[in-house]
């Protein structure tokens, strides 16, 4: 089949990719290799195999299984079928792996739990997409992720059509409930976010209610505005009042039956920590000639 693409221009740094890829390997291999495959396969045997979807989505860590073959085997050969957001149909093959089947039998699991991982949130982002398709609402992630595997998952969000919001707490100021008590409410808190922000550092709030908007709003001082928990009638009342103001992100309850409703209030962004928490594992596996 000839699979489309969601989002073909989403990369992974290569370090992102080692780093990953030798903290999974050594998880598996521990002190002593794949004892099973070094005690039943010679070691001069040959395996070719292709790894197949089995079901339709979105694919995404596909450089990951490659990384992992040949970090076990410079003998190891991989033909690419897909691309990382590549739409595909069941039964699509992926990738074909031949070499020692040694390295193959080795990496199998590491390189399915990647792909399986980051696949299915490629292809719960996309679904999310494709609630709100025809408006201007970009669907993000959060930092609800696996530790260890944000890299990673963000960029699976990535491919899968949807956008990252921030990767740490070292890229962006995000002003939640807690920052204002502790600070003395939303003005203090903005003025003395605004003093130290760098110029090219983005201020975020989260407000609860229209009157907090409004404060928010007469401050001049966020660049965006996080809208916890709002219902779809108060998201199109703040989406009128901040027009052309700031940029307005809603968060909170955001469900795959809700997306559609929310996108249709004028705000500008959704996030949700739904497609990397909550995204089922995607169906693939690795098909091994006898």
């Amino acid at each position: 089949m000839t699979a489309s693409l969601v989002y073909p221009d989403a990369s992974l740094s290569p370090l992102t990719i080692e780093e990953a890829v030798e903290r999974a390997l050594n998880e598996d291999l521990g002190r002593a290799g794949d004892i099973t495959s070094i005690a039943t396969i010679p070691e001069t045997v040959e395996a070719h195999a292709v790894m197949v979807a089995r079901q339709a989505g979105v694919i995404a860590g596909l450089p990951l299984p490659a990384a992992i073959f040949r970090r076990l085997s410079p003998d190891i050969r991989i033909e690419a079928h897909v691309g990382d957001g590549a739409v595909v149909a069941a039964g699509a093959h992926l990738l074909t792996i031949s070499g020692p089947a040694r390295a193959v039998l080795c990496g199998e699991r590491t390189a399915l739990n990647f792909v399986g991982r980051l696949s299915g949130i490629a292809t719960l982002t996309a679904d999310y997409v494709r609630q709100t398709a025809g408006t201007s609402l970009r669907i993000c992630c959060t930092r609800k992720t696996t530790p260890g595997l944000r890299a990673l998952e963000k960029y699976a969000v990535r491919c899968g059509g949807g956008f990252n919001h921030r990767f740490g707490l070292d890229d962006a100021i995000l002003i939640k409930d807690n920052h204002i008590a502790l600070a003395g409410g939303i003005k203090p808190v903005l003025e003395r976010a605004r003093a130290l922000a760098g110029h090219l550092v983005k201020i975020e709030i989260e407000v609860d209610t229209l009157v907090q908007l409004r404060e928010v709003l007469d401050t001049g001082l966020a660049d965006a505005v996080l809208l916890d928990n709002m219902d779809i009638a108060t998201l199109t009342e703040a989406a009128r009042m901040a027009a052309g103001v700031v940029v307005l992100e809603a968060s909170g309850g955001v469900t795959h039956d809700s997306i559609a409703k929310i996108a249709a209030t004028g705000v500008d962004y959704v996030s949700s920590g739904a497609l990397t928490h909550s995204a089922t594992n995607f169906d693939v596996a690795l098909d091994i000639d006898g």
